[in-house]
């Protein structure tokens, strides 16, 4: 646990960083950047950090910045945001609203918005950083501050470890990271074992033989093998997964022909599957591919199908010790506002970082939604219709209390560790 004097001596900081900290959220929000393009974004944490005595390491990885800061003996300890933003139209209406383009992997000019929060979670562990640098005194080991690209397409993580991120940085002894959610805002949540889901991307290819509309007997007809496809698949949850293990498995695009009277010689579908166990992960994967192959040999193709696995996030496994460290050091700090997360089925690639480096880790959760749209929404019993979620078009945090609650977060999980 840390020592109250030290939490609350680095936190009276805080009214010195909150007017910059909030002028820079505003900035990244209406500048955000896509995955493996955060330059502008990069640049603005590496001057942040080298002005609190930070040695900064840029480009790691692509765009990936660390900075790190050693204060004596002690452990070191790696905090972890991500900063890239989505191809997202924004329509929150926000004097501070995107209104930026940019083009995406594939050549298209797309619409970018960071419907996410990373502009939350770069702002909050820069205030962190600045905080932890000018109180110092009230803590030894080092601090790690890692500014990742690309957690949207599930290979920044991993691009930071290729580039030899073990060289660059102590082994810390934990690494901590935390994402904003539609929760209520000033609200902090974590929980022991898995709190993020695997996530798999799917793209499979089903071969048949076109033909004339009016002649499907001289055909294989792909849109009819998928279609079956598609059916079938919604067996595999309610069917082969445990009533008590949680699985998603979504069917999200099915494209085949290009016309009424032309039955085509291929479909393709695109799933998307989410599980929280390894075993889980690969039993529906298993079951994906034993069921289109099957429909297929049904169908008579004349190819084999083909499967190709893309976008995949690891599963976010929380270490207990490390997590009840920090839920200890919350609870005392946050009273009341600190509470066990559930499980969310959304998925990250943080997790690539501390089991490549092998130190344990945790991930927490804080709330960004107004107070007042939150409880007006839980009363009428309308939270999912009123309550913007995070990809969404409409999804803005409140700034406040959201950006203290999170650069609170990170300085007391630190200090549980560096002022112990």
């Amino acid at each position: 646990m840390p020592t109250d004097t030290a939490v609350s001596s680095i936190l009276a900081g805080l009214e010195r960083t909150r007017s910059w900290q909030e002028e820079l959220y505003r900035d990244l929000h209406q500048h955000p950047e896509l995955s493996h393009q955060e330059h502008r974004t990069a640049g603005l944490v590496a001057d942040r950090l080298r002005g609190a005595g930070f040695e900064v390491h840029e480009r790691v990885g692509g765009t990936g910045v660390v900075g790190v800061l050693s204060h004596g003996d002690g452990p070191a300890v790696l905090l972890r945001a991500d900063m890239d933003a989505l191809p997202v139209r924004e329509a929150t209406g926000l004097p501070y609203a995107s209104e930026v383009t940019a083009t995406d992997a594939a050549g298209t000019e797309v619409p970018v918005m960071h419907a996410c929060g990373h502009d939350v979670h770069v702002a909050c562990l820069a205030g962190a950083a600045q905080l932890l640098a000018d109180g110092a005194r009230h803590w030894h080991g080092t601090l790690i501050a890692l500014f990742q690209p690309a957690e949207e397409v599930g290979d920044g993580a991993r691009g930071m470890v290729e580039a030899g991120l073990a060289d660059l940085v102590p082994t810390p002894q934990v690494a901590l990271a935390q994402h904003v959610l539609p929760l209520r805002a000033g609200a902090v949540g974590t929980r022991a074992g898995a709190v993020l889901s695997a996530a798999d991307s799917m793209r499979i290819t089903v071969h048949g033989r076109g033909a004339h509309g009016s002649m499907p007997q001289a055909a294989v007809d792909p849109v009819v093998l998928a279609a079956m496809i598609v059916v079938r698949l919604q067996t595999v949850v309610s069917r082969e997964v445990a009533p008590g293990e949680t699985a998603v498995l979504t069917v999200g695009s099915l494209q085949a022909g290009t016309k009424s009277n032309v039955i085509p010689d291929r479909a393709t579908l695109q799933l998307n599957v989410r599980t929280f166990s390894e075993a889980t992960r690969g039993a529906v994967l298993e079951a994906i591919r034993r069921i289109v192959t099957a429909e297929c040999q049904a169908s008579g193709c004349p190819e084999e199908p083909e499967f190709e696995l893309f976008d995949r996030f690891p599963l976010t496994h929380n270490d207990p010790a490390a997590t009840e460290r920090v839920a200890a050091a919350f609870e005392a700090f946050f009273g009341e506002r600190a509470a066990p997360a559930g499980q969310q089925s959304a998925s990250e690639d943080f997790s690539d970082i501390p089991v490549a480096l092998g130190v344990p880790y945790t991930y927490w959760f804080v709330g960004g939604t107004d107070a007042d749209t939150y409880d007006a929404a839980e009363k009428a019993d309308r939270i999912a219709r009123d309550v913007p979620v995070n990809h969404s078009a409409r999804f803005a945090p409140a700034i406040q209390p959201t950006l203290d609650t999170g650069t609170e977060a990170l300085v007391v999980a630190a200090l549980a560790w560096l002022a112990a």
